[in-house]
């Protein structure tokens, strides 16, 4: 009991003499009565030249993205009927019969295409696919820019070869796995 007694006592002096927790209230400041004349500070002539202390500042970071232009769907080929033929006329040609070197790197209008270009496209891909999902995760942050470049020419290539380009997308899976040998050496 007596110790209730002294708990009690000791509670209430802590109370009592912590004091009030509201806000002190402050007289308010009498209001000015009497104008004051605001003054006129002339400018002096003869001002001190200071120069700008040159800053270093670090270079300003430039996107690669930013100057790349959005890459549009290949759309397939329109099929246009031939024109009605004209009539025959003889050209002279100076050239002679074509070489077997001429043929070398002779432009394909993707059309009729051989199924082993087809199966080399479509295992170059793969191939691809396989080399990037293996490359180590720091490789990849270190070399994004040329990750990146693999990554868009193996997904041209592959949107080539669903439209059916199938040299097309072997050219663009070779580049791929080109830059992809490049970025794992």
């Amino acid at each position: 009991m007596q110790k209730i007694a002294w708990t009690t006592l000791w509670f209430g002096l802590a109370i009592g003499l912590a004091g009030c927790r509201h806000k002190p209230q402050l007289a308010p400041l009498p209001p000015v009565m009497t104008p004051v004349a605001l003054e006129d500070i002339p400018e002096p002539d003869n001002l001190p030249m200071v120069e700008a202390a040159p800053e270093n500042l670090p270079p300003v970071p430039v996107s690669t993205e930013a100057g790349k232009p959005k890459r549009k769907k290949k759309q397939p080929p329109k099929v246009v009927a031939p024109p009605e033929p004209a009539p025959e006329t003889q050209i002279a040609s100076a050239a002679g019969p074509p070489t077997p070197d001429a043929a070398v790197g002779a432009l394909t209008a993707g059309g009729e295409t051989n199924p082993q270009t087809k199966q080399e496209a479509e295992d170059l891909i793969a191939s691809i696919d396989k080399r990037l999902n293996a490359l180590p995760a720091q490789k990849v942050e270190e070399q994004k820019a040329q990750v990146s470049k693999v990554r868009n020419f193996r997904k041209d290539a592959q949107e080539a070869l669903k439209s059916g380009d199938a040299e097309g997308a072997k050219t663009l899976a070779t580049k791929a796995k080109l830059l992809l040998d490049d970025l794992e050496k």
